[in-house]
């Protein structure tokens, strides 16, 4: 088989297009691939109706890498004028529009960021610029999303926010709870943005929604009830956001003690913050000794400690009185200790009672959020930051959104390749 007929294979060229020569300039570095296309080609890529040629115009396409070589297509492109849609260049079966590398060179790229998350460190390895890598990128998540068109709604839903960088500027997260996959990015993190996402749906899907997990954000439950019908049966709230603010409550609890302690010189409470924070299991030696005598004496701290345990078991409950009433039983207590942080985390869970009984009756929790948003604060933290929301949201939909980013290859090749 010779070259030309080689490169048409590998390329998916086929009538009316063929490959006319190939050079080989070592000088450059480089292989030329030269194309031709018969008239044939010329019909509106809008609508498919013949029209007139309008000029043609000579295109150049980066292809995969022969023996270290750069290969570039070189192929004098139609433009054609319709009476409907004006002039436009015709499709060519290699690349895709506004695209200048084929489509599996953009494809190698994509395997490649998929693999590193830098665009920066692809770029280098491809020989490209950072906005080549970028472009790619980019074109990417708008062919993902053109596809997927409106994403499905999941039976579970998690909703979180995320910071872009330093100064209190959030977007909004909302994925799925069955699996690893972000439905969409919204800027900031107030009722509307949350509402924008609700109001892609009409009555019928938002019915199939069964549970949202999120944390107490205002806006975000206010949203939620404005567009789902009884809401709050469905808004979960999630568990370890709630021992987190009891975590909060018994170390506001011990810096308090430990400043009264460290007046009378006893440093009981000096550098255990950690401590108090850590689980008994993942603690060993002295460390646990001495964890573990502090937990059983009658410092304010321990008695704070015990509320907090005390709250870490009660969930999992298949009855909702039965969840009600242990729940109840313990406000109970808590309302009436002398501890404030532990009072002020009370009343919270007293007003979002609906929420807290959901997720104690409900193996439904927002650790899928959590684990997404970790893999969020990576792809940031590999990225050295993100100076635009645009850029930020396209980067967690290409590595999160479970999207079909690949352009159209030819047969004879893998997606992968």
């Amino acid at each position: 088989m010779n070259d030309k007929k080689l490169y048409e294979q590998i390329l998916g060229i086929n009538t009316p297009w063929h490959v006319e020569g190939v050079e080989l300039k070592l000088d450059q570095g480089q292989i030329l691939i030269a194309v031709e296309g018969s008239s044939a080609v010329e019909v509106c890529p809008e609508c498919g109706e013949r029209a007139p040629r309008y000029d043609r115009v000579e295109k150049r396409w980066r292809h995969l890498d022969t023996c270290q070589y750069q290969t570039v297509l070189i192929a004098k492109v139609p433009r054609v004028r319709c009476d409907k849609h004006g002039v436009r260049q015709v499709k060519v079966p290699w690349s895709e529009e506004r695209s200048r590398f084929t489509a599996l060179f953009e494809a190698l790229v994509i395997d490649w960021l998929q693999a590193s998350e830098s665009i920066a460190a692809v770029a280098k390895g491809m020989r490209l610029s950072w906005e080549e890598v970028s472009g790619i990128r980019g074109r990417a998540v708008a062919r993902g999303l053109k596809r997927r068109g409106r994403a499905p709604l999941p039976a579970s839903i998690g909703v979180d926010e995320t910071s872009i960088r330093r100064g209190h500027e959030y977007i909004t997260v909302i994925n799925a709870l069955s699996e690893p996959r972000v439905l969409d990015v919204i800027d900031d993190r107030g009722e509307p943005s949350l509402s924008r996402f609700w109001s892609q749906y009409d009555r019928v899907e938002l019915e199939r929604v069964e549970k949202v997990a999120m944390d107490m954000w205002p806006p975000y439950i206010a949203s939620t009830r404005k567009h789902l019908s009884m809401a709050d049966e469905k808004i979960v709230f999630d568990k370890f956001h709630i021992l987190q603010h009891l975590g909060h409550a018994v170390d506001l609890v011990r810096r308090k003690e430990h400043r009264q302690l460290h007046a009378e010189g006893d440093e009981r409470l000096a550098k255990t913050r950690y401590l108090w924070l850590t689980h008994s299991d993942r603690l060993e030696g002295e460390a646990r000794a001495t964890i573990e005598v502090l937990r059983r004496g009658s410092l304010r701290t321990a008695r704070a400690f015990r509320y907090k345990e005390h709250a870490s078991q009660l969930w999992g409950y298949v009855r909702r009185g039965m969840a009600e009433r242990v729940w109840r039983q313990w406000l109970h207590g808590a309302l009436r200790c002398a501890l404030e942080p532990i009072r002020v985390v009370a009343r919270m869970i007293k007003k979002h009672w609906y929420g807290v009984i959901n997720a104690a009756t409900s193996d439904i929790t927002n650790a899928m959020s959590e684990s997404v948003n970790s893999q969020i604060q990576r792809i940031k933290k590999r990225a050295c930051g993100f100076r635009s929301r645009t850029r930020f949201r396209e980067a967690i939909l290409f590595h999160l959104g479970g999207l079909d980013l690949y352009p159209h290859l030819p047969s004879l090749i893998h997606s992968k390749a």
